[in-house]
């Protein structure tokens, strides 16, 4: 058994086609093919379903597959710590891989910018993930870390860092009846026509329960995973929507768009960053981990500065 044979189960567990994972690690088909079926022959089980097309793993390969994560994951922190020990004057080199809830997207850059000044030759991967999808990535190792509310959903097992408190806000569009309200409440912006995040997204669940703490049912005129898609349609499309208040700060002063803070309800959730539990950490992970806790005690007054300039 070496790496390779495990990378080229993981590839093809990851792309579920023979040919994409030979051409993922660079190598022909039969190679890889060859090497998995090597693979199996040492360990003595069948690690994958039999068939002209990939059908997927079989039982006995589901946790070779498991412990192949575990051992790359490994391998790769132990090479991470020696490149350090050997270049520990230009700090910390390598890529992150980081999966947000799409709220917290915007956030991203105060964590990277964090990072990055100890550690300029950290790199990253930044992708909009659901919760759920965040939390399959850190399971199979395809994610480093992750972005996400931390007291909504069951993050069991893992290590969880605050960042922030997330409120809401309704946004509309200059010239919009509500527009000069100091406040509204979920039950009257129930009545707009609104732009939404998709049913798929944590940050609707909790929106959709503001709104039956209401009393209210809206009827979204725009489903939308993206946040920028979401101020785009208040801006362009004259809809109202509802999104994290911080957003003003992201967008800077835009006279076309008006926030105003959404009470009765009032909304607060914690938004933070999870990591798998594992020992050792990970030198890259180690960084982030310390850049978050930074955040959470002294950069969160950039989050309540973005705040200060709802209009």
């Amino acid at each position: 058994m070496d790496i390779r044979q495990l990378q080229y189960l993981v590839a093809l567990a990851r792309e579920k086609h023979f040919t994409r994972a030979a051409s993922a690690c660079n190598v022909t088909q039969p190679t890889l093919s060859g090497r998995i079926r090597q693979l199996e022959l040492e360990l003595g089980v069948p690690i994958v379903e039999r068939g002209q097309r990939y059908q997927g793993l079989t039982q006995e390969g589901a946790r070779v597959l498991k412990w192949a994560q575990l051992i790359l994951n490994n391998w790769a922190s132990m090479h991470q710590e020696l490149a350090h020990l050997a270049t520990s004057d230009f700090g910390l080199t390598g890529r992150l891989a980081l999966g947000a809830i799409p709220s917290a997207l915007p956030m991203i850059p105060y964590l990277t910018q964090a990072v990055r000044k100890l550690h300029p030759h950290i790199d990253f991967t930044v992708m909009s993930m659901s919760s759920e999808e965040i939390l399959r990535g850190l399971d199979d190792y395809s994610l480093d870390a992750g972005i996400t509310y931390l007291d909504n959903e069951p993050i069991n097992g893992l290590i969880a860092t605050p960042l922030y408190t997330e409120r809401y806000s309704l946004f509309v569009p200059a010239g919009h009846p509500l527009a000069g309200q100091p406040i509204v409440s979920w039950g009257e912006a129930s009545k707009l026509p609104l732009g939404l995040p998709t049913t798929n997204m944590q940050n609707r669940r909790i929106i959709d329960r503001a709104f039956r703490t209401a009393e209210s049912r809206p009827e979204p005129a725009l489903e939308t995973n993206s946040v920028v898609n979401l101020y785009s349609s208040v801006k362009l499309m004259g809809l109202a929507s509802i999104m994290p208040e911080y957003i003003v700060g992201i967008f800077g002063e835009d006279p076309d768009v008006h926030a105003i803070p959404l009470t009765s309800p009032n909304i607060a959730q914690s938004v933070g960053m999870i990591t798998a539990d594992r020992d050792p950490v990970a030198p890259l992970i180690r960084a982030f981990r310390e850049a978050a806790a930074s955040f959470s005690t002294h950069g969160l007054a950039a989050v309540q500065l973005a705040n200060q300039k709802i209009t």
